[in-house]
């Protein structure tokens, strides 16, 4: 099985509620009781016996090497047993454990999978496979592991609130509501329930609600950071950073775990950021390359890593694009101010998404603009630099967003330029011509949900239920800007009469550069803050974005300082949509609509 990552960490993500440590010391006894049994449960023959009694002792060494954190020694005995006998169901067990902990999660899976079908009946090698599937977004497997684990020891709490989460994080809020009621109603007093509960609610876009269950959590366990944290999370979701802050601190003091530090210290990045605080966000930022964060990426170097202090005149920087498509885009503000640094002596390279390469070379002729690519390699993500054979030597070497640092530590250092971004100017004309020949009513991009719908990205996005009074907006032509399948959408806004148009011949998905070209033709572009609507916004198009209440790229502000040409419209709350949605109709019909009638080609 291939095991594949995501190449960007959660903006301000849960911490994990997967209960169970495979490699915790109740679980590490368990398995050495089990070696011990298997020891004298060995043939009668002298020579075999004493085989047998060999590999136990490797395997307890191996244990032993767990549980003082040395994963890389415990599989190392391991493999030592597996070459005695490769049927050892337990040696399996014990490498694939200790090569989850290495992070080498491909062959920790594999491993997983040798030991169950050595071993099929036991739960806790099934709940560890399950465990590390559900870490990895394996849902579908991990549900079936789990019901499999809930068959051979019913009413097992901490597995059925696993099972829970996997309901959740598919979106089935409904089962994992009834299932964790089910269990908080039997377990009161396990503050894990109540959380997990509060982050089903939260997800869903009950954020408000949420809160009661975290509560009771932490009432339960006062040093439940987890719920703490996740608490914060709920609090900046409600446009409350000050409260949100204080949690993140309280949690960050009683944190231990490596991945759990890092998510947290995202996270509190982020809310930093909310408040306005650049400097001090930034500078945390920077935990986002934390080894232990989920889906962190690593960076192949060159020359040395740059740091604010560094002078960067007349040297040659290496700049990589990092986490999402949209966050490439929108920390590109910084790359005027970056090339001016560095200045005619010096030279600018750009590593981006390779979608994106002709839209920076573009707008920024006099840097060298490539793509980059990322692989997986023991268990993390590495991010390359596609460089030329004839590139010249890299003195410095930085992720993009890490800019910010030096060029944009306050507010009213961001330009108040429309836009960055330079679109071609013979596919605007392209564009505009066939805009045109629909009709002189006003062109108006529309777009309504990321590529990635799934576990509490949805809340972030207005159901397209909500949209269908805004794309009736009389005196207006709707062009559709939805990448993606959005084959029911269109099915629906069909059969409702309304005058969604998708313009011929364009990738939306992937041909970046002439989305860039369209959007620069549109006289505006509306929808939420994704790929699309970031480019629009980088070309300096006129773009109304609905803002969710812990939009952190607001830097304290009421608008995005990274997009002059952006106009806000906040939603009121995450699952209240219809203040915002309101507005942006009564802000369509008064200010950009025509006359129905004046929809006539020109002659």
């Amino acid at each position: 099985m291939s095991v594949q990552a995501s190449s960007r960490p959660a903006a301000t993500s849960k911490l994990d509620d997967i209960v169970g440590d495979a490699a915790s010391a109740d679980r590490l006894a368990a398995m050495s009781g089990a070696m011990r049994r298997t020891g004298k449960a060995g043939r009668s023959q002298k020579q075999e016996k004493a085989r047998l009694a060999m590999m136990v002792r490797k395997l307890q060494a191996g244990l032993q090497h767990l549980a003082v954190g040395e994963p890389e020694k415990s599989a190392a005995e391991a493999m030592a047993v597996l070459q005695m006998d490769e049927r050892y169901g337990l040696a399996w067990h014990v490498l694939a454990i200790s090569l989850e902990k290495s992070g080498e999660l491909e062959k920790a899976f594999a491993a997983y999978e040798a030991a169950l079908k050595l071993l099929p009946d036991d739960p806790a090698l099934i709940g560890d496979l399950g465990g590390l599937a559900h870490r990895l977004d394996h849902l579908d497997l991990a549900e079936k592991l789990y019901l499999r684990h809930l068959a051979l020891s019913p009413g097992n709490p901490p597995v059925a609130n696993n099972l829970a989460s996997v309901y959740r994080n598919q979106n089935r809020y409904g089962e994992a509501i009834d299932l964790l009621s089910t269990l908080i109603a039997a377990n009161p007093e396990m503050p894990l329930l109540w959380n997990s509960l509060g982050t089903v609610l939260s997800d869903r876009g009950e954020m408000e609600q949420s809160l009661p269950f975290y509560d009771e959590a932490i009432r339960l366990d006062p040093g439940f950071y987890k719920a703490r944290y996740n608490r914060a999370n709920v609090r900046m979701g409600l446009g409350d950073p000050e409260a949100a802050l204080r949690d993140i601190d309280l949690a960050l003091a009683g944190v231990r775990l490596p991945e759990d530090i890092a998510t947290m210290a995202v996270s509190k990045a982020l809310t930093q950021m909310m408040l306005g605080d650049m400097t001090g966000g930034f500078e945390t930022y920077e935990a986002r390359f934390a080894p232990a964060l989920p889906g962190a990426v690593g960076f192949e170097e060159h020359g040395t890593r740059w740091e604010p202090t560094d002078d960067l005149e007349g040297k040659t920087l290496l700049i990589y694009g990092e986490q999402g498509l949209g966050d490439e885009i929108l920390f590109a503000n910084v790359l005027a101010d970056t090339i001016e640094a560095v200045g005619p002596k010096g030279k600018v390279i750009l590593s981006c998404v390779g979608r994106l390469v002709p839209l920076f070379q573009r707008s920024y002729p006099d840097i060298q603009v490539c793509a980059h690519r990322t692989l997986s390699y023991v268990g993390r993500l590495k991010r390359f630099a596609e460089l030329d054979d004839d590139a010249p030597a890299i003195d410095l070497w930085t992720p993009m967003a890490s800019l910010f640092r030096r060029f944009r530590d306050t507010v009213d250092r961001f330009p108040d330029t429309p836009g960055f971004l330079r679109a071609d100017p013979a596919r605007v004309a392209h564009w505009k011509g066939v805009l045109d020949a629909q009709g002189r009513l006003p062109k108006v991009g529309v777009m309504w949900k990321s590529l990635l719908m799934k576990g509490n990205r949805v809340r972030g996005f207005v159901p397209f239920d909500l949209w269908p009074p805004v794309l009736a907006t009389p005196g207006i032509q709707f062009v559709n800007l939805q990448y993606g399948d959005c084959s029911e959408e269109m099915a629906r806004a069909e059969a409702a009469g309304l005058a969604l148009w998708t313009p011929p011949g364009i990738d939306l998905k992937d041909d970046l550069d002439d989305v860039a070209a369209l959007c620069s033709a549109l006289d505006l572009v509306v929808g939420p803050m994704a790929a699309t609507t970031n480019i629009a916004a980088g070309c300096g198009t006129a773009s109304w974005v609905l803002s969710m209440p812990d939009a952190w790229t607001r830097f304290g502000t009421d608008h995005l300082p990274c997009y002059p040409s952006v106009r806000l419209f906040p939603v009121d709350g995450f699952g209240d949509w219809d203040g915002a949605m309101s507005r942006l109709g009564d802000a369509l019909r008064h200010e950009i609509a025509t006359p129905a009638d004046s929809n006539t080609v020109a002659a």
